[in-house]
C-alpha cells in the first residue's frame, strides 16, 4: 500500500479568523438582566407636611437629575434631598448644583402650609444668593396629579 495518493487523516475544517457570534445574544441578555437586578432607582422620600392649597398648578418639565426638592417643616427644619440641612448651608449645595446642571436645574420648594413664612422667604433668599432662578411651589394639586401619573 502506498502512502503517495495523498490519503490518510485529514482536517475536517479549518480554523476561523471570526468571532463566534451565536452566544453573543446569551451575553447581551445576561448583561441586561444584571443591571436590571443591581440598578438602584433613587426615589426621594415624602415628609410629613401639610401641602398647601391651590387652584392650578404646572408640573416641572425637566429630567430627575435637573430637580431639587427642598421640604420646610412648620418647625422650620430643611431637608433638600432627603439630607437635614441648616438654614446657612442651602445656598452652598445650591450653587454647585445650578452650575453643574447647566443652569437647567428646577428647584421644588415644599413648604408646610402652616410653616411660618419667614422660613420660606430666608430660604428663597438663600437660593437666589446661590444663582439659581427656576423655582417651583409645591401644592398638593400637583402631588395629586404625580400620583396620578404614577
Amino acid at each position: 500500500m502506498s502512502l503517495k495518493g495523498g490519503g490518510g487523516l485529514q482536517r475536517k475544517s479549518k480554523a476561523s479568523d471570526q468571532i463566534p457570534s451565536s452566544s453573543l445574544a446569551d451575553i447581551a441578555f445576561l448583561l441586561l438582566i444584571f443591571f436590571m437586578v443591581t440598578t438602584v432607582f433613587r426615589t426621594e422620600s415624602d415628609r410629613p407636611i401639610e401641602w398647601p392649597e391651590a387652584e392650578a398648578t404646572q408640573q416641572i418639565d425637566e429630567t430627575r437629575d435637573n430637580i431639587m426638592y427642598v421640604w420646610i417643616e412648620r418647625n422650620g427644619d430643611i431637608w433638600i434631598n432627603d439630607r437635614l440641612v441648616p438654614l446657612d448651608a442651602v445656598s452652598e449645595l445650591v450653587a454647585p448644583r445650578w452650575v453643574e446642571s447647566g443652569r437647567r436645574l428646577r428647584i421644588s420648594l415644599r413648604a408646610d402650609a402652616e410653616a411660618p413664612y419667614r422660613y420660606v422667604d430666608a430660604v428663597q433668599k438663600q437660593i437666589q444668593q446661590a444663582g439659581a432662578i427656576y423655582v417651583v411651589f409645591a401644592t398638593d394639586l400637583e402631588r395629586r396629579m404625580m400620583r396620578e401619573r404614577r
